[in-house]
């Protein structure tokens, strides 16, 4: 049984972060996911500072208004004349600098550490339970599940918004579609996903679920609607298979997870350049017959 938690985790991981994944790839935005990432721990050390709690609600509380304080940051430093990837270095060095410090002043004696946010550890999970309605599952099964809930529902509700947005955000602006509030509605869901799977893989290798699956399907999506499934499919592979292969080589599950999505896409890259050669060549050779 403790095995199949630590499996359904890292699936959900995949999943969650397969979904979020794929706008931050078409928005062209994966250094954000690298910066609400670290980021987050600040507003985790805030949430607990203000409740006194480590409570999973407050912790999701503290990440989004991270999130968006950062997006905020980054998009009031770019709008200034800043170069966006310097707005996103500068505000994530200072947000995830001052979370170290809040966390060395006031949290020392607290299991809230560094090492803890950062690197996770998806073999504890199974351990940390919540019961609901009878029902007792881990508590980052819980928060995975409900993310995953918000980040279909946001998609649901705002999808063909945000294609728009994504595409043209000028068109969109000018017939009324709401691009600033989708902007850090998208953040904020970001952040949620983000803190939702640090206790099981890390906040610096969610970047990898994020960023991994949705690149990797991209490769070979024709629409859309395809890089979600696609995107998942791929999240969720590599999370089984790096567990299994963790399991096999005794050694770090959510670090062979990241390097199994690292493979993934270097396999399908390599694929589809020897699949564009072949064709070129058959173009070519039915041209010169």
């Amino acid at each position: 049984m403790i095995e199949f938690w630590v499996v359904f985790t890292g699936l959900l991981v995949g999943v969650t972060c397969g979904i979020a994944g794929v706008f931050l790839i078409l928005r062209r935005m994966s250094m954000i996911a690298d910066a609400i990432s670290h980021t987050v721990l600040f507003g985790i050390v805030m949430a607990y500072l203000v409740t006194q709690t480590l409570n999973g609600f407050w912790m999701l509380v503290g990440a989004a208004f991270a999130g968006i304080l950062t997006a905020y940051l980054v998009q009031l430093l770019h709008s200034s004349g800043i170069q966006e990837d310097a707005a996103i270095g500068v505000v994530f060095t200072s947000l995830f600098a001052a979370g170290v410090l809040l966390i060395t002043l006031y949290a020392g004696n607290v299991h809230l550490d560094v090492e803890h946010v950062l690197m996770g550890e998806i073999a504890f999970v199974p351990w940390d339970k919540w019961s609901l309605l009878g029902l007792a599952m881990p508590k980052a099964v819980w928060m995975l599940l409900l993310v995953l809930v918000i980040n279909i529902a946001f998609l649901l509700l705002f999808f063909k918004e945000m294609k728009l947005a994504t595409f043209d955000p000028v068109y969109a602006a000018t017939i009324g579609i709401p691009v600033v509030f989708l902007h850090y509605g998208f953040m904020t869901s970001i952040s949620f996903t983000t803190v939702a799977a640090f206790d099981s893989v890390g906040a610096i290798l969610v970047v990898a679920m994020l960023i991994g699956p949705a690149a990797t399907s991209y490769l070979i999506s024709k629409t859309i609607k395809q890089m979600f499934v696609y995107s998942m499919l791929f999240g969720a592979a590599a999370s089984v298979i790096g567990y299994y292969l963790a399991k096999f080589w005794d050694t770090s599950i959510a670090g062979m997870m990241a390097t199994t999505v690292g493979l993934i896409f270097i396999v399908t890259f390599i694929s589809q350049k020897i699949i564009e050669r072949r064709k070129k060549a058959l173009v070519h050779k039915l041209e010169m017959s």
